[in-house]
């Protein structure tokens, strides 16, 4: 089965009715592949654990086929990208979570599977000096070479999105609708340029409104797509929160900018630190170095090979490789590595014992 042709039964399986993405990868696996699904008797699909038979006579029974030809279609006319999680170019950190997105939709030039990336996130209701942190967050960040991914709206978001423009840092937009439009409008014009350096996604298809219920649901891509998520302000409730915990449960570093006791969108940020949910930053070289990311330590580092005197496994031999190029956080080891996240704990735990690897602050490991 070529590509396309997966994706087609994907974005399928995607519209069948109170299906959701875990689900779907389920029958995917259980069924041997995407187009094996509408393949297999009702009878078969009935026995797979939470499927069921209100699920399987609705994935025989409805329309899902030609809607996703649909969507397919207006994809190739205007140039969106159709992503599914079987696809190498998905992004992988985002691979690593359970509930991540059967399909993405994607347009822009820049990659959506970045080397390093970081999202950045608060308060609608930004204020000046929120801003200003921001934009100087960015302005440390890159020169790290580090892809920002926000979600495009009102206050610290649309800060960190053209903060990006001005410092030419590849950023990302995850939208809470299809791609057939921007939201807010008076946002269009940002978008439009992060396009040349960057791209705009969602899981969202064509003719999605930007409901209410669809931000939170939004928010587990932004958080899931990074190696650490930076909150700026926000209030002790709303979307940077619930991106934050998305975070947090994903096992990402999360970061927040202290305030002042009582200012209200600064109690979002206290609360994430004072519940170690967040480590205090005050500015982008905080973010670098807790990453292992600092390029001026980067330049003192002596260039050599590190010979082991160990016999390694072929897995083990697989990691060490990455290693030797340079320090990398275990999201990033498992892309690199093409293991699994479990495998490549797992691995790096062998190597702590035999005194190989050392795990730095920010879940990066180093070759010692």
């Amino acid at each position: 089965m070529d590509r396309q042709e997966q994706t087609l039964y994907l974005i399928a399986l995607s519209k069948v009715e109170g299906i959701g993405d875990a689900r779907v990868k389920k029958l995917v696996a259980y069924c041997g592949g995407p187009k094996e699904v509408f393949a297999k008797p009702a009878s078969f699909l009935n026995k797979i654990p939470s499927i069921g038979t209100v699920l399987t006579n609705a994935v025989k029974s409805s329309d899902v086929l030609r809607k996703a030809e649909e969507e397919l279609a207006f994809a190739d006319k205007n140039q969106v990208n159709a992503i599914s999680f079987l696809d190498a170019d998905y992004p992988q950190r985002l691979k690593h979570c359970d509930d991540s997105p059967i399909v993405l939709y994607s347009k822009g030039n820049g990659s959506i599977n970045p080397n390093r990336c970081i999202s950045i996130v608060g308060t609608r209701n930004a204020t000046r000096q929120g801003k200003e942190i921001t934009e100087s967050i960015v302005e440390a960040l890159a020169k790290a070479q580090i892809t920002i991914v926000s979600g495009l709206a009102y206050g610290i978001d649309i800060a960190a999105h053209r903060a990006c423009l001005k410092f030419n840092v590849p950023t990302i937009g995850c939208l809470a609708h299809g791609l057939d439009r921007v939201y807010p409008k008076v946002h269009s014009n940002t978008a439009k340029e992060m396009l040349e350096n960057g791209a705009l996604i969602t899981d969202f298809p064509i003719g999605t409104n930007p409901d209410r219920e669809n931000f939170p649901k939004r928010n587990r891509i932004v958080a899931g797509m990074a190696d650490a998520t930076i909150v700026v302000e926000a209030g002790i409730k709303g979307g940077a929160l619930i991106t934050a915990d998305l975070a947090f449960d994903y096992s990402r570093d999360v970061f927040a900018v202290p305030g002042r006791i009582g200012d209200e969108y600064s109690a979002g940020c206290n609360r994430l630190i004072m519940t170690n949910k967040a480590a205090l930053i005050t500015s982008g070289n905080d973010i670098l170095k807790a990453m292992g990311w600092d390029v001026s330590d980067e330049k003192k580092k002596p260039q050599m090979q590190t010979k082991l005197l160990i016999d390694l496994t072929e897995e083990q031999e697989k990691v060490v490789a990455v290693l030797r190029e340079k320090e990398h956080t275990i999201d990033r080891l498992a892309v690199l590595s093409g293991f699994p996240m479990s495998k490549v704990a797992a691995i790096l735990l062998e190597l702590e014992f035999e005194g190989i690897v050392s795990n730095l602050p920010g879940k990066v490991y180093k070759l010692n």
